[in-house]
């Protein structure tokens, strides 16, 4: 069939394997282009399929030669839907290890639940034995606790309403928009989805079975950002999650001798969560610009190369893979922006472009190379889940 991008939202509901291919494959290329990575060499990535966690997965694996094992939480092709694009990625990518004499298997199950913590202990167990890297690369919009509860998280301000610049990304439209704060109930479901709360669960259940290796590193994923974003992310509902993040990798190094747990602190961009944060997207758009501009600009598989290649080992949990972003140079100039930006000269001061592109090519849409005219089989299979 052929296969068009459907969006709703600030998502897309169809994705296209052979697009997905082509990006695991390019991804694959630029680290395979680049010096060996050292940071492990049996790991285990907690949200595998897309973005920070599927670039995290390519660099320890044709980087570094790992074997990997990913927990991702995807659907397969169901008549004439696509699968998602998390599901073509991750079957890309155990195309390409397998090629590479590669070991990387899949558990697809909810990264939440204890079902899929054992499921992933006995795989360790039975065909490596021990994990000296533990990624945790989860951005789930709810949780489903042991006893049935389920939590969702908010994206809102904490403690008072906040009015700010926003981009309708549907006619470029610039407009005020206000996000109420949460309220405590909120605050305190957003820590548990999106906070440490699990992937310190994630290292005691692997510490206890005896699959975490004695000098283990573990990261998990966050951001900062500039002050303008401070009183949405920063400052807000998200943010009080992030610093839990924060508080649970100094808590593993403490608490799990030899274990190392760090938080890698990104750049902005497009991903299927920014993209539903009000204020951030026309943030990343003019940002976008200004960092092509000085040839800064890097996606998600250069700054997760750059994160094992040139940060770790460090003493320090935070590593800041956002330097570049927050040089004085771009922020002095993102802050001039900011203030002149209007429905009229949204293409003087953003990349729309830019950030569509990237939005459409994480669902394997505009990506060169791939004929999207041509009829393409919708039905991959994931070899490990076979």
């Amino acid at each position: 069939m052929i296969v068009a991008p459907k969006i709703r939202g600030f998502i897309c509901t169809t994705a296209h394997p052979v697009g997905c291919r082509e990006n695991v494959r390019r991804q694959m290329e630029y680290v395979k282009a680049k010096p060996e990575t050292q940071c492990g060499k049996k790991a285990l990535v907690i949200g595998a399929s897309t973005g920070y966690g599927l670039a995290s997965r390519i660099t320890a694996a044709f980087s570094g030669r790992a074997a990997t094992i990913g927990v991702i939480f995807d659907k397969p092709a169901s008549g004439i839907r696509t699968a998602s694009a998390g599901w073509y990625n991750t079957a890309a990518f155990e195309e390409f290890a397998a090629k590479e004499g590669l070991y990387a298997k899949t558990i697809n199950g909810d990264a939440f639940s204890q079902t899929v913590k054992e499921q992933v202990t006995e795989l360790i167990q039975r065909d490596l034995g021990q994990v000296d890297l533990v990624i945790y690369s989860l951005a789930a919009p709810r949780r489903t606790m042991a006893d049935g509860t389920v939590y969702s998280s908010v994206l809102k301000t904490a403690g008072k309403n906040y009015t700010d610049k926003t981009i309708d990304l549907k006619d470029n439209s610039v407009h005020p928009v206000t996000i109420s704060p949460a309220t405590p109930e909120e605050i305190d479901a957003t820590v548990k989805v999106m906070g440490g709360g699990d992937w310190l669960d994630w290292i005691r259940t692997l510490s206890d079975a005896g699959v975490l290796a004695s000098g283990a590193v573990t990261t998990a994923y966050s951001y900062i950002g500039p002050e303008l974003t401070h009183p949405i992310y920063r400052d807000g509902s998200i943010g009080r999650a992030k610093q839990d993040l924060y508080d649970t990798a100094r808590k593993i190094t403490r608490e799990f001798p030899g274990v190392k747990g760090y938080i890698g602190v990104n750049k902005a961009l497009v991903t299927q969560s920014s993209a539903a944060i009000p204020i951030v997207p026309l943030y990343i758009s003019i940002l976008y610009k200004i960092m092509k501009e000085l040839g800064l600009h890097e996606g998600c598989i250069e700054q997760m190369y750059r994160l094992y290649h040139d940060k770790l080992p460090a003493e320090n949990p935070l590593l800041r893979l956002d330097d570049w972003e927050m040089r004085e140079e771009v922020q002095t100039r993102v802050a001039a922006a900011w203030k002149e930006i209007e429905t009229d000269t949204v293409a003087q001061y953003a990349d729309i472009d830019g950030y569509w592109l990237d939005f459409y090519q994480m669902f394997g849409f505009r990506v060169p190379g791939v004929d999207y005219e041509a009829d393409v089989e919708v039905g991959v299979s994931i070899p490990s889940l076979q």
